[in-house]
């Protein structure tokens, strides 16, 4: 698909999309294209699988681990070494961080991937851009065995015809130098969730075309095997316990069905474990079960949900829905919702129940905003879900029943106003320290809850 196309279907599902009134302002695509230009805005937007994203559930997203409701809230610790610690270093960390262990990766303007220490905030090494950074939430999304995996753009030259279109690159990274690896092209410059994953001994990734999935030897680079599927079909992905499976459906209005299918990760082998009605498309994953989410009418008050086994199980859910949509994620069992009014509401999945709808307790950005709020992060042992605005307000919320148990304020620098335009800001957990983000400002710090 070329920028022109994507750039058209977004903006034809912008205009088009209403998630119980969820609407992109009129001009957002315009704005957005107009700052960094078409290849910038695929980036950020990515293109089919972004455009299904929109269409089914527009902001649900990922998260791991599952929240243990019974278990009561604990004095916060510090981690060994750490000490509270910020930092401002431009065009390291705007295109946002991932957290594993005692390291923080991050990517910005400037640089495709920068190491700190977690722990003190110390910039370790970093990987330069080529030739000019994206303004895209395309960080480096995992790391395994001593490896980071991130994003760069395949060339720094123009085309013939005078136009820059670098492409973009997989890039794995070694994570004790900041070495590159290797490198291998992606089939479009979507730098999404679902443009490369870890699999078992592999890593997915969307190559040598858009329809095509190939499984990449994690030291070397090279291919294992491939999966492709036919034109008129698009295929999401999403991974379970180290095992891929695809949910395909045509590419049409409204496709009868939605088969998923399980790849053998040794031998890409597919085999078809079920089929769901309608368009259905993979917003994630919670515990041993893909969580597939229908396009949602007007009208609805609620988004049919299906929850899917590896064995092909199906269970639906309906989630509620009150007013337009600032966040809404996917965490554990929990799905955890705001609204533009501010109300936070927190459903089960297992029980298909809403436990609870509190005020989120940060001031909210106006339903107009293209900047929003963080999405939440969920602190397991101490029973909190904290939430951060993009003017630096925390906030957190007892996970049994919604009352707000913390709360606090980092300084930005931004005056009180949203920065980073078209980017939330983000939140971070390294144990018990949360890693509040927004441009290229970090800020580390310990809640101290009681009661």
């Amino acid at each position: 698909m070329t920028t022109e196309q994507v750039e058209e279907r977004v903006r034809e599902t912008l205009r088009a999309v209403d998630l119980d009134r969820v609407r992109a302002p009129g001009d957002l695509v315009d704005r957005v294209v107009r700052r960094r230009g078409r290849r910038r805005f695929a980036q950020a937007a990515g293109s089919t699988v972004a455009v299904a994203a929109i269409t089914a559930g527009a902001v649900l997203g990922l998260g791991g681990g599952a929240a243990d409701q019974d278990r009561p809230a604990r004095p916060a610790a510090s981690p060994q070494g750490w000490k509270p610690w910020n930092t401002a270093a431009k065009g390291v960390a705007e295109r946002g961080c991932l957290v594993d262990g005692a390291a923080l990766y991050c990517a910005g303007t400037r640089y495709d991937a920068a190491k700190f220490d977690a722990r003190t905030g110390e910039r370790q090494w970093t990987v330069k851009v080529v030739r000019e950074g994206s303004y895209g939430n395309d960080h480096p999304f995992a790391v395994r065995d001593g490896v980071v995996y991130a994003y760069q753009n395949h060339t720094a030259r123009n085309q013939p015809n005078g136009d820059y279109a670098g492409g973009t690159d997989l890039v794995a990274v070694k994570a004790a130098t900041g070495k590159v690896l290797w490198k291998v092209e992606l089939a479009s410059d979507n730098r999404d969730a679902q443009s490369a994953l870890l699999i078992d001994g592999a890593v997915l990734a969307n190559t040598p075309n858009d329809r095509t999935l190939s499984a990449l030897d994690p030291r070397t680079g090279s291919t294992k095997w491939r999966h492709t599927w036919k034109k008129g079909i698009w295929c999401e992905r999403a991974v379970l316990s180290g095992v891929p499976y695809l949910a395909c459906r045509r590419e049409i209005n409204q496709p009868r069905t939605t088969d998923v299918f399980r790849l053998d990760p040794s031998t890409g082998k597919a085999e078809q474990i079920t089929g769901v009605l309608g368009g259905q498309s993979i917003m994630g994953t919670t515990k041993d079960r893909l969580v597939l989410a229908a396009k949602k009418a007007p009208a609805d008050k609620k988004v049919r949900l299906t929850l899917v086994s590896g064995s092909g199980q199906g269970v639906e859910r309906r989630l509620p829905l009150q007013g337009a949509q600032a966040d809404l994620d996917v965490i554990g069992d929990l799905v955890i919702s705001v609204n533009w009014r501010g109300e936070a509401r927190a459903y089960s999945l297992r029980t298909d129940k809403t436990l609870w709808t509190r005020p989120v307790g940060v001031p909210m950005p106006d339903g107009e905003s293209v900047t929003g709020i963080a999405s939440p992060v969920v602190s397991e042992k101490r029973g909190v879900v904290f939430f951060l605005g993009p003017t630096g307000d925390l906030s957190g919320l007892d996970l049994r029943t919604g009352r707000q148990v913390w709360r606090h304020h980092v300084d930005f620098s931004g005056k009180g106003k949203p920065l980073n335009f078209g980017m939330p800001p983000q939140l971070l957990q390294y144990d018990d320290v949360l890693i509040a983000r927004n441009g290229n400002t970090m800020i580390s710090l310990l809640p101290r809850i009681t009661g």
